[in-house]
């Protein structure tokens, strides 16, 4: 059905509505990205040669039967029944995880995931860190991927922005994927997760370096999104406006700019024009041809706002990490958005704010991370504020592992970032001035995955 010709745009709309839950099958889907290099030199993976990012993915998909997905003969992916692990266009390794029930399953998956691929990498001679933005590479070191989608939007960046390549080739994240009950209901928490996305953004900012020393940023993976393409990221004021709903959400998407169009297995170079005139048959592209739902659902994976809508709501304003922040992550928006008192008491907090009182937020805890000021005052005293609403709805949903814990113990990395004032970012920065004596290399050894014995969060 999705590769029948859209009739009417109707469809567009519909397609966004089919996500609509019931409450007892919302689901958590977590996707993490983590950057790969080379033990030895701290040099990153190129795709190609024998302890190469290819060699990697055949050595997970030999040893645990992930379905290699392949363009051109290349393995760009791999697949299994709910999960999959796909290359961001720097080669960035990302998992992206299956609709999980609860926290513990999530953190579970995290896990099982970090030891299937270090018992292939550490053969190879290979690690992965995660950060926001690649702490000692320049862009012209960093590989590209042999995936089509990215030669367009490679060709097609520096003509809407001066980072969008840094953004492809030099960031990673950590998202959530969460889900809705209603049309009212995703508004609502589309509303609050905008406006929240800031304080994730502080709480997880964690890209302090660029080039081996110091950026001046706490989250440079941030700052590098507002220099991407204005057309396609953002807060999104309109969601904050009488109106919101699924229909405005496909007028906007309508006006973005598209990259491509997926046909016969090849990408075909449609950057720049609208999906507005796809819909009537005027691309010029593909002359006369309409787009099909998987056109739309393709189109809809090409919008990088703060806060992604899709058949469900995507988080997005968190820079990567490792250890406990993995399992914040979505412990944090899981916490404030599944419980209807949670979700009314943050939208308390925000809901008068204005337009431009967001995005200043948004560009004031790239480079102030807690010591930022929201509208209410200190961001650092609203992040305690909102983590304590955050841990009562994680009580509330009483899902507990085997020790009788619940998950609101994900949280406390974050209630320890909150309570001392100090990101991720300002604690490697305070390392690099003083033991590091100036040195970015000791990040690798420290923060990498399975390089410290800080590998299990402490739920664990």
């Amino acid at each position: 059905m999705t590769h029948l010709p859209i009739e009417n745009r109707n469809q567009l709309v519909e397609y966004l509505e089919s996500g609509i839950k019931p409450l007892q099958d919302h689901r958590i889907g977590t996707e993490h990205e983590k950057f790969g290099f080379h033990i030895d030199d701290f040099t990153p993976l190129k795709y190609e040669g024998n302890a190469g990012i290819r060699a990697l993915l055949k050595a997970l998909s030999t040893d645990f039967g992930w379905e290699p997905i392949e363009e051109d003969g290349n393995i760009i992916a791999l697949q299994n029944s709910e999960q999959s692990i796909t290359l961001e266009p720097g080669g960035q390794f990302e998992l992206s995880g299956a609709p999980l029930e609860n926290l513990h399953q999530t953190c579970a998956e995290i896990q099982f995931h970090l030891r299937q691929v270090r018992s292939v990498a550490e053969p190879l001679g290979i690690g992965f860190l995660g950060m926001g933005f690649a702490p000692s590479w320049r862009r012209d070191e960093m590989p590209w991927m042999p995936k089509e989608r990215y030669r367009i939007m490679r060709r097609y960046m520096p003509s809407v922005g001066t980072l969008g390549l840094d953004m492809m080739v030099r960031t990673a994240t950590v998202q959530v994927n969460l889900d809705f009950c209603s049309e009212a209901d995703m508004v609502k928490k589309f509303r609050v997760a905008l406006a929240l996305q800031p304080l994730a953004t502080a709480l997880f900012a964690n890209s302090p370096f660029s080039e081996g020393k110091p950026n001046g940023w706490l989250s440079y993976r941030s700052a590098v999104w507002r220099d991407t393409d204005p057309d396609r990221s953002g807060m999104l004021p309109f969601v904050f406006e009488p109106g919101m709903g699924f229909e405005r959400y496909a007028e906007y998407a309508l006006d973005v700019p598209m990259y491509f169009v997926h046909r016969d297995n090849r990408y075909i170079d449609a950057a720049g024009h609208s999906f507005r005139d796809f819909l009537a048959g005027k691309l010029s592209a593909l002359p006369g041809e309409r787009p099909t739902v998987a056109d739309w659902e393709d189109h809809l994976t090409t919008l990088f706002p703060e806060v992604r809508l899709k058949r469900y709501l995507e988080m997005r304003g968190a820079d990567a990490g490792t250890g406990d922040t993995l399992c914040a992550m979505p412990a944090f928006w899981v916490g404030l958005l599944y419980d209807q008192d949670c979700l009314d008491a943050a939208w308390r907090l925000v809901g008068n704010w204005s337009a431009a009182e967001r995005e200043q937020l948004r560009c004031d805890v790239a480079r102030q991370g807690l010591q930022a000021f929201t509208p209410r005052g200190p961001l650092q005293k609203m992040a305690e504020e909102v983590l304590h609403i955050a841990k009562s709805g994680l009580q509330r949903r009483a899902c507990r592992n085997d020790r009788g814990d619940d998950e609101a113990v994900f949280l406390d990395i974050l209630l320890e970032t909150a309570m001392s004032g100090k990101t991720p970012a300002e604690l490697k920065l305070e390392r690099f001035h003083t033991e590091w004596q100036g040195s970015i290399l000791p990040i690798f050894e420290e923060f990498s995955f399975w390089r410290h014995n800080d590998v299990l969060p402490k739920a664990f």
